[in-house]
């Protein structure tokens, strides 16, 4: 059976992996891009510019092996993005999954398709119901939990995550949307192996155990 993992989730030493308040203007709120810079440095991100290494290794990962994504409302647009039939999400003509995406809502619209493979679906479902779905789209491909934290948060309370790369970002910010809330003793069902990083972050892989 394919797996459900999440890759590249950047998160703040306090557990955000989000700002407040998301706007159209402000995706990540008041955290700003503080929690990316990290990969925006890499080539997976800059192919010109960027630089290869070890955050370079983890970033790639995000790409390979997928044959669908799930994510949560907040993260195909900004609050009220429900009410604006001509919003098509915050990455253009060509988004960067390249397969079908299923984002998860209270209200569903219909399908569209992109350039690249982009077909994105809305589903009210639970992360079970969701997962079938995805799971039958992807075939023998696996599954990318793309976020935001309440659905990472979500999939990993319903035990249904394979596994998990976390970056750990050394800023502090307060407020927003955290990641752990509700998950204590989560590390009893995960091995986990923390990498530091010249970069100052730290990247965290979670394996669920057999």
């Amino acid at each position: 059976m394919s797996l459900v993992r999440i890759h590249n989730f950047s998160i703040s030493l306090d557990g955000f992996g989000s700002g407040e308040p998301q706007s159209l203007e402000t995706p990540f709120g008041h955290a700003g891009q503080r929690l990316h810079r990290w990969m925006m440095a890499t080539k997976f991100w800059d192919a010109e510019n960027g630089s290869a290494g070890l955050d370079n290794d983890f970033a790639e990962r995000h790409s390979i092996g997928f044959g669908a994504e799930i994510m949560g409302s907040n993260k195909f647009g900004p609050p009220g993005w429900q009410d604006d039939p001509d919003w098509q999400g915050w990455w253009g003509p060509n988004p960067p999954f390249h397969t079908p995406v299923y984002v998860l809502t209270h209200r569903p619209r219909e399908s569209f398709e992109l350039e690249g493979g982009n077909v994105f679906h809305f589903l009210d479902a639970s992360p079970a119901e969701a997962l079938a779905v995805a799971r039958e789209a992807a075939g023998e491909l696996d599954v990318r939990i793309g976020g935001g934290a309440s659905v990472v948060r979500d999939f990993l309370a319903a035990g249904l995550v394979d596994q998990m790369h976390v970056v750990q970002v050394p800023i502090l910010l307060g407020r927003g949307a955290r990641l752990w809330d509700g998950l204590e003793g989560l590390e009893e069902t995960f091995t986990i192996e923390a990498v530091p990083s010249p970069s100052g972050v730290t990247h965290l892989s979670f394996t669920r155990k057999v």
